[in-house]
């Protein structure tokens, strides 16, 4: 039979969950995490769900309950197997020339779309959410004016979607994509396997780095870049926006999500007293930016 427990929680603690087996004492048999948006009018309040293959202890509920901010609702959901349940509501994205769908969707990819394959149960980042296919958008959008990147960071990568949605526009571009979760990292490069993106250091490939922000040996040998990407939250966001001026290339271009539209204000600010312009501010909840660094300008 299989289980599912539902409890409340926050955008924060949906993008941060940590490892399940650090957690939750299952052994080898280890729930599947799915976190969504029911409301997006609500985009704070956000709900947890766990498939289980087995009706989940007492123990267990107790440790689920620190990942989120309630008690959890459990039910019996039937014979159907948990894993494919626990994806079977996420619809494919259609963002731009992207088509993101979780393995339920295999092969519905439409013609001349580019289709990538993420597991919506092991990171943030699978596409369903406003802030990521708009990043998609924006890269699409790029393309299709005719900008040319070949030197790519995706900061805070979560499945490496955005780093390969890059890759797949401008295929002789190097790529960095990093994370501050060593986990995500992992989910990334099993990602990468998946949608037969090549990893390396090399043109057309894509490196892969556990990292705080741009702190890292790796982005210091890489900088600086033409295009960088961070979908993440508005506190980091701001707080890179110095680390991100001087780690972009003279002209070059950042994509900016994760933010409330309320808190857009305060992001274009911090960059644009860096040197940082906001070029692009798409409308709605989360709304996705595109500044650009002065051609002109050396590195800050």
């Amino acid at each position: 039979m299989s289980w599912r427990a539902t409890l409340p929680c926050t955008r924060v603690q949906a993008e941060s969950l940590p490892d399940v087996h650090e957690l939750l004492p299952m052994g080898d048999s280890q729930p599947v995490l799915v976190a969504d948006e029911p409301d997006p009018a609500r985009p704070n309040e956000w709900l947890l769900h766990a498939y289980f293959d087995k009706q989940p202890s007492t123990e267990v509920l107790e440790a689920l309950a620190r990942l989120g901010c309630g008690e959890a609702k459990v039910e019996q959901l039937g014979e159907d197997d948990w894993v494919a349940m626990s994806q079977s509501g996420l619809q494919p994205i259609r963002a731009g020339r992207f088509f993101v769908h979780t393995p339920t969707h295999r092969g519905a990819a439409p013609e001349r779309s580019i289709a990538f394959e993420i597991d919506a149960s092991l990171a943030f980042g699978t596409g369903q959410h406003a802030t990521t296919s708009g990043c998609l958008e924006a890269l699409d959008k790029l393309e299709r004016d005719g900008r040319q990147f070949a030197n790519i960071a995706d900061i805070g990568t979560g499945t490496g979607l955005l780093a390969f949605a890059a890759l797949a526009l401008w295929s002789d571009a190097r790529c960095i994509a990093t994370d501050v979760d060593a986990v995500a990292i992992e989910v990334a490069r099993d990602n990468a396997a998946i949608n037969r993106v090549k990893l390396g250091h090399g043109n057309g490939e894509l490196l892969l780095a556990v990292a705080d922000g741009v702190d890292s040996p790796l982005i210091a040998a890489r900088a600086p870049f033409d295009l960088i990407i961070a979908n993440i939250l508005a506190g980091p966001l701001i707080e890179l926006a110095p680390g991100f001026a001087a780690a972009l290339a003279p002209g070059g271009t950042i994509i900016l999500a994760g933010l409330l539209d309320t808190q857009a204000d305060a992001v274009i600010a911090s960059y644009e007293a860096v040197g940082v312009i906001c070029r692009v501010r798409s409308t709605g909840q989360w709304p996705m930016l595109v500044l650009a660094a002065q051609p002109q300008a050396g590195r800050a």
